[in-house]
């Protein structure tokens, strides 16, 4: 049973950093990881990709500024957050899967989520 367990959210001014840590269990090192997103009143979505080899993916309206990693000895994923702005505002979830391709596809069935951390960037 996969477990999830996200942190590190909090209130950010414009401009800001944010470092997020989801420490996960029971996940192949060869599985793709990622980081997704809850904007208030809109669907969870993809933000930042992780394959097990390393290559990584973003939705461009983080690309430059966000920053996906994986400590597999640490079973940690982390997601470092700079230059942040009002628009990255939401509850942001980590998950994993087979391979990228799956984690973009918004039916891609995922066996549980972790509870999510809360991220708000002041307007």
């Amino acid at each position: 049973q996969v477990q999830l367990v996200e942190s590190g959210g909090g209130l950010v001014q414009p401009g800001g950093s944010l470092k997020l840590a989801c420490v996960y269990t029971t996940i192949s090192d060869t599985d793709a990881m990622g980081w997704f997103r809850q904007a208030p009143g809109k669907v969870r979505e993809w933000v930042a990709l992780i394959t097990g080899g390393g290559d990584t993916k973003y939705v461009d309206s983080v690309s430059g500024r966000f920053t996906i990693s994986r400590d597999k000895v640490a079973n940690t994923l982390y997601l470092q957050m700079n230059m942040m702005k009002p628009e990255d505002t939401g509850v942001y979830y980590c998950n994993t899967g087979p391979d990228w391709f799956a984690l973009t596809m918004p039916n891609y069935e995922y066996d549980t989520w972790g509870q999510g951390t809360q991220v708000t960037v002041l307007s």
